[in-house]
């Protein structure tokens, strides 16, 4: 039930939701204890927190009107699109507001002559290229989620997809933005130019997991659909050979659109819930995409054949028509929904090494597992090193869950020993705070923190998330490094 204001004094944040039922559409205001616990977590069920309300905005005023209660009222908040995330980045507040972008869903423009389009944040991905596609454009950035991640959710995670090799993450791709910054102030960062003068404060808010501020419209960069398009899949005894070919690809100064990767344990899961036909037999496949004029496309794809052959490739498929790469596509892109057909539970780990590592860090992932029990299914972007290993596990198994994640941490470790990212796409969220301390110094951790606070001073946007210990920003002294602060103080639950 909404506070009241007879006989007693308002909290803060009985205020804010006051307010909230005042600037916001009846339905917009959340506050039943049952229809809260609908947005208890984000695609990362581990981490789980009820929020005290939830708020669906449909335009930037009110998300400022939300912003600015906090503000005055010193409530925590959170902003969330469509809640696709894997590493707890919109996990909720248990005392805070959750900011739902989801009904801001408009594409605003198609600017065909600028080649660009202006959406809302909660547009959904996929919708972009399918507004833009009737001109010839399409808009470049694809998570294996595009079907219903958010651009809102892809700017605050820098999210990639399988064709970042050639075409970048969603950073490479975002022209301007206009937010509401953690004070309520409506604000434009970049613009319809290229470049603007200045510092990169553009390239500073994309992927700052939601800590900077609540993004209320996108300007997107359109690319031109390439004229040719040629997929292929690859079948091979095992990963190693599979490597291999990556790296020999690349070597030979050929640049696919996608390099994709997936293992045995991981096709097996691809097969029973879509029937994808990948090859029998194989250990591993790769899903390579070449894109661009016809001439070059034709003789890279030449090339790729010739490298993948050499490798050992026992089985090499080209898509003749849309349909059939629609298909070799839907298998890698089902993958981790996929892994639900084989294990009851899973953590989807997410983990950056130079693809000449890969054959030593696959091996090294088999072994973990050999020893542990633990079943470990791998499908990453070949091309650029950024594993995904499925962690399997079965929760209604005592130690189970604990043995999970030594394993998934012990990827982590393997990924920064040799020289690598602890993410590469998922963000680092409430699930990767304890493992920051491990590729970073406390210097490093408060020179990036510094940061945050001359955007957020008061730390009300999206607390507890990316950084171990909140040392800066007036923050009061946070639980030891490697807790996330919402279990440390029992307001989430893990596993």
């Amino acid at each position: 039930m909404p506070p009241t204001t007879i006989g007693k004094q308002l909290t803060p944040l009985e205020s804010v939701i006051r307010r909230c039922i005042d600037v916001l559409p009846a339905d917009a205001v959340i506050t039943d204890p049952q229809r809260l616990r609908t947005y208890e977590c984000d695609g990362l069920a581990s981490y789980r927190v009820v929020p005290a309300v939830v708020v669906l905005p449909e335009n930037a005023e009110q998300v400022q009107q939300v912003v600015r209660g906090c503000a005055e009222h010193g409530v925590p908040f959170v902003a969330r699109g469509s809640g696709t995330g894997l590493s707890g980045g919109a996990l909720p507040h248990a005392e805070g507001v959750l900011l739902v972008t989801s009904k801001m869903r408009r594409i605003l423009e198609i600017d065909v002559a600028n080649e660009r389009a202006v959406v809302e944040p909660g547009v959904i991905n996929l919708d972009v290229s399918k507004a833009a596609a009737p001109y010839g454009y399409y808009f470049a950035p694809d998570p294996s989620s595009q079907q219903v991640c958010s651009v809102g959710g892809n700017v605050a995670e820098n999210s990639g997809g399988a064709h970042c090799l050639k075409y970048g993450f969603t950073t490479n791709h975002i022209l301007g933005l206009e937010a509401v910054l953690p004070d309520g102030e409506l604000v434009e960062l970049g613009g319809a130019a290229r470049e603007g003068p200045g510092y990169d404060l553009l390239g500073a808010f994309i992927g700052s997991e939601g800590t900077l501020g609540v993004v209320t419209k996108i300007t997107v960069r359109l690319l031109r659909k390439p004229e040719a398009v040629q997929t292929l899949l690859a079948g091979f005894p095992s990963t190693d050979e599979a490597g291999a070919a990556v790296s020999a690809i690349i070597a030979g100064g050929v640049t696919p659109a996608a390099i994709e990767m997936m293992d045995a344990l991981a096709i097996e899961a691809a097969e029973q819930a879509v029937q994808c036909g990948y090859p029998d037999g194989a250990g591993a496949v790769l899903v390579v995409e070449l894109d661009g004029p016809a001439a070059e496309v034709e003789y890279t794809f030449a090339e790729v054949k010739r490298h993948c052959g050499e490798h050992g490739a026992f089985e090499i498929r080209v898509a003749a028509d849309d349909a059939e790469r629609a298909m070799i596509w839907k298998g890698r892109k089902s993958a981790f929904a996929a892994v639900g057909r084989i294990s009851p539970d899973y953590i989807v780990q997410d983990g950056v090494i130079p693809r000449t590592a890969l054959p030593e860090v696959l091996g090294r992932i088999s072994r973990l597992s050999a020893e542990s029990g633990v079943r470990v299914a791998n499908v990453f972007h070949a091309g650029d090193g950024n594993l995904h290993p499925l962690v399997l596990f079965d929760d209604s198994q005592p130690g189970a869950a604990e043995r999970a994640e030594e394993v998934s941490g012990a990827i982590l470790d393997l990924c920064i020993e040799h020289g690598g990212s602890i993410t590469g796409e998922h963000g680092v969220g409430a699930d990767k705070i304890k493992y920051m301390g491990r590729m970073f110094t406390d210097d490093d951790l408060d020179t990036m923190q510094r940061v945050r606070c001359a955007f957020d001073p008061a730390a009300l946007c999206n607390p507890g998330k990316v950084f171990p210990t909140p040392r800066l920003c007036g923050e009061v002294p946070g639980p030891r490094r490697g807790a996330h602060p919402l279990v440390e103080e029992g307001l989430a639950t893990q596993f």
